[in-house]
């Protein structure tokens, strides 16, 4: 209980930055938690290989359908993979500029707490009469708070871009290799059947 005490007290002393700071951290988060949901939901892949196994709404299944009608040429189920490819890229990628610019915002934001903080322990120090210890250790307190807030909620944000991003980049060289067997099953089958008519 003494732990959450220090908390609320730590973000009572970031002052106003905080409040910004703590709705850059739940978008975030929620961007965080809802890429996460889509990669698990939309993009896990099949354990067997097997696209058709795949829910309609996967993200190979997508792919996968492009195949289903023999009498397309292949130049044609080429130039919709690459259209449905990039729609996939987009779809996945949703949020992540979002948390990419939140990795960039935090830190400045927590820095502007820091100059504030700081100019009001000088504006303490600075004044006529006594000088107050607690208003200098309050600003000092509030400056430091407001920095580490920000490190802290650019370095969740940065983590996750990462990993998201990085699972993007994964799921398109996926997404590639299954079109260019696919591809390649197709070409083969025709041709096969071109030799024996």
């Amino acid at each position: 209980m003494n732990e959450w005490k220090g908390v609320a007290e730590a973000l009572r002393l970031g002052g106003w930055v905080v409040y910004p700071l703590s709705l850059l951290a739940i978008v975030a988060l929620a961007i965080a938690f809802d890429r996460a949901y889509v990669c698990w939901r939309y993009a896990r892949m099949p354990r067997n290989g097997a696209a058709h196994s795949l829910p309609g709404e996967h993200v190979l299944r997508r792919v996968d359908v492009l195949f289903d009608d023999d009498s397309t040429p292949v130049w044609r189920i080429e130039g919709q993979i690459e259209k449905a490819a990039s729609q996939i890229e987009r779809d996945m990628s949703r949020g992540l500029w979002l948390l990419e610019t939140i990795v960039t915002a935090a830190p400045l934001l927590g820095l502007l707490g820091t100059i504030v903080g700081m100019m009001h322990s000088f504006r303490l120090i600075g004044g006529d009469g006594v000088v107050s210890p607690s208003g200098v250790s309050g600003g000092v307190a509030q400056a430091l708070v407001a920095t580490a807030i920000g490190l802290v909620i650019a370095l969740v944000a940065l983590f996750a871009f990462n990993y998201f991003s990085r699972r993007v980049d994964r799921l398109m060289e996926e997404i590639e290799t299954f079109a260019n067997e696919r591809l390649g099953d197709l070409r083969l089958a025709r041709e096969r059947a071109g030799a024996v008519s």
